[in-house]
């Protein structure tokens, strides 16, 4: 809102300082900074409010240390997030640009089912919650929404890399390594494209994967899309449920992936840098930037109140919108390839627990008497039941999410 009324205002005044507003790098500190004031000024006030609700956690007691002096500290905190979130954004970004406004449908569209599941669970005292059909019909929806529109809308497109003499567009720059280069890249198009991890000619088209030729081929290749982008948002949001499991655990883990996914979205919305590394050149993805700024600094404005001892959960209304927004940003940069080693944590969360499920599952129908790999899971808790301290485990597991988030970073060189 604060970008428009700037940008309206810079057309007939002179307003100092109002230049500022149209470089995504300003933008982006400002909407960290803004996000990061208003997870830690405000959220004690609605961490009081969940508190007078009696919006508390009913925790079951798995035997794990310290589980039960958990019991009633309040939940729903992912409202902190999603307000800290989305104010800034609706302030900062540029709100006409589709990006933009895929990423803001995704956090209001995960953020509501989320909370319709903590609901169901706080107020009607239903374990479950809301019931699993319904959640995966509804992250099935937006991966059906995300996939099409990028499908079917013209600003929606990439730029790829061409060779000298190639037609295309050709910008002379010296901002990158010495003398003066040439950058050429193609006419913008749209594209099934996406970027393999390692590889020299590191692009993938969905579209090659389609063994049909003419409309008809170009159709089955964005279908394609579209299912891959329904099993990516579904896996993530669910995969980051599951890791919230231990205080600060699934907010530390998912800063860094933010500023990944920021770096990357603003590399990829660069002519130069996207030509310098050989990446797909997506116009107007830079401003996901700003974007991921605001979900930094969310989580690390939450982490003030859900680090150990937590005196606040984020709950499905945070959890699932996290792990949403992750995959949405992912796939609109073209590099939901990526997903598995960025989010490593996740990954293995979730592999930890489709194998203990199904191989008690298999155990039970063969033996009778079903066994487990795991002393329990999701990992984290494996580890619990081993006697780690929750506090060293946690902040392993961020060390190791580091890392996998500098190594991800690298795979833009090593090829």
């Amino acid at each position: 809102m604060i970008y428009h009324i700037v940008d309206y205002l810079k057309g007939f005044m002179d307003i100092p300082g109002a230049g500022m507003f149209s470089y995504i790098s300003f933008r982006s500190a400002a909407a960290i900074i803004l996000s990061l004031l208003i997870g830690i000024v405000f959220g004690k006030t609605i961490i009081r409010l969940l508190q007078r609700k009696q919006i508390g956690e009913d925790i079951r007691d798995l035997g794990l240390e310290g589980q039960l002096s958990k019991k009633g500290t309040p939940t729903m905190g992912g409202l902190i997030i999603l307000g800290s979130i989305l104010i800034p954004v609706l302030l900062i970004a540029d709100l006409s640009n589709i990006y933009t406004q895929l990423m803001i449908a995704t956090t209001v569209w995960l953020g509501l089912i989320g909370f319709a599941d903590d609901y169901i669970k706080v107020f009607q005292s239903k374990k479950d919650g809301l019931n699993g059909r319904i959640k995966i019909l509804g992250q099935v929806m937006l991966g059906i929404i995300i996939g099409t529109t990028m499908w079917v809308n013209p600003n929606i497109v990439v730029r790829e890399k061409v060779d000298q003499g190639v037609p295309g567009e050709m910008i002379e720059t010296s901002d990158i390594g010495s003398g003066r280069r040439s950058v050429y890249m193609s006419a913008p198009e749209k594209s099934t494209t996406t970027t393999i991890p390692f590889l020299k000619n590191s692009e993938l088209d969905y579209r090659d994967l389609i063994p049909v030729e003419g409309k008809l081929g170009d159709t089955l290749g964005w279908l394609l899309y579209v299912f891959i982008a329904i099993v990516i948002i579904t896996a993530v949001s669910n995969s980051a449920n599951l890791t919230d499991g231990l205080d600060g655990l699934a907010t530390g883990v998912s800063a860094p992936i933010g500023v990944v996914l920021a770096l990357l979205a603003y590399l990829s919305g660069n002519i130069i840098y996207a030509e310098y590394l050989d990446i797909p050149h997506i116009p107007g993805s830079g401003e996901l930037t700003v974007f991921g700024a605001a979900f930094v600094g969310a989580l690390i404005g939450f982490l003030w109140y859900n680090g150990y001892p937590a005196q606040v959960f984020m709950g499905d209304t945070g959890s699932l919108a996290i792990g949403g927004i992750i995959a949405t940003m992912a796939l609109l940069i073209r590099k939901e390839l990526l997903i598995p080693i960025l989010c490593g944590i996740y990954f293995i969360e979730s592999v930890s627990v489709i194998v203990q499920v199904g191989w008690f599952k298999y155990t039970k129908r063969r033996y009778g008497e079903g066994r487990r790999v795991l002393l329990m899971s999701p990992l984290h808790h494996h580890y619990q039941k081993k006697g780690c301290n929750e506090v060293k485990i946690v902040i392993r597991f961020w060390i190791i999410q580091l890392l996998l988030a500098a190594f991800t970073l690298m795979t833009l060189k090593i090829r």
